[in-house]
């Protein structure tokens, strides 16, 4: 895939004048004409549901997300769709962190265009992209917060898992769940027994404990349609 190939982009940043400087620098060097944008990820993901970009620009400092959970929710949402962090907390640590929960690439806010080019073309090339001063931390050498634990390991759901996981951390059982969700008894359990397994857990409690970890409320919207 060339950069050109990306047609559509949505860009999640709460700064309007970052938004005009970027959506500039998107239309200049990779060439995207349909570029829309948000200023919160509730409104990011309103809109998604009828809007699939090719690329998403998110910022991780927006006043409706906690931390990663921002990108965890873009990728439950769109997990085909690259999804390029552009921040301004671009430490080695933080840098990790983002590509560990699944984004395309990273790159520092206030680079420079070329910057900004090398990186749609490396992630149109399903490359990922960090910045040329980058360097790796490992668990060995940072280990993981038992939050960005949680983070990654629910990175790893489907979004009809997440969203069965929701219900559970609700306190519903398996018949509850299947009512709600229009689904058999049956289906809920399959789910149930890939989500635990995938959390690396044996129960439910410890299902929602690892949720909790992670702020799992603000991660999966409540009127969300399961897919």
């Amino acid at each position: 895939m060339a950069t050109s190939d990306f047609r559509t982009a949505m860009i999640v940043d709460d700064h309007p004048l970052f938004c005009d400087a970027l959506s500039m620098t998107l239309r200049t060097v990779a060439k995207i004409e349909d570029i829309r944008t948000a200023d919160t990820m509730e409104g990011a993901l309103n809109q998604l549901e009828s809007y699939t970009p090719d690329v998403i620009v998110l910022d991780l400092n927006l006043p409706d997300v906690n931390g990663l959970d921002g990108l965890i929710r873009l990728k439950t949402a769109l997990p085909n769709t690259p999804v390029v962090v552009v921040s301004s907390m671009a430490d080695n640590r933080m840098i990790s962190s983002t590509l560990r929960v699944g984004a395309a690439g990273f790159v520092p806010k206030h680079s420079q265009r070329e910057v900004f080019r090398r990186a749609f073309d490396a992630i149109a090339q399903g490359q990922v992209f960090t910045p040329d001063n980058f360097v790796p931390v490992s668990d060995k050498d940072a280990p993981r917060s038992s939050s960005e634990e949680a983070l990654s390991r629910l990175g790893l759901l489907t979004k009809q898992q997440a969203r069965i996981l929701q219900l559970i951390c609700e306190g519903k059982l398996n018949k509850q769940i299947a009512f709600d969700l229009s689904i058999a008894e049956t289906t809920v359990k399959a789910h149930v027994t890939a989500i635990m397994r995938k959390l690396g857990v044996q129960s439910r409690t410890q299902a929602v404990l690892i949720a909790q970890e992670a702020n799992f409320a603000n991660i999966v919207r409540r009127d969300e349609t399961p897919v």
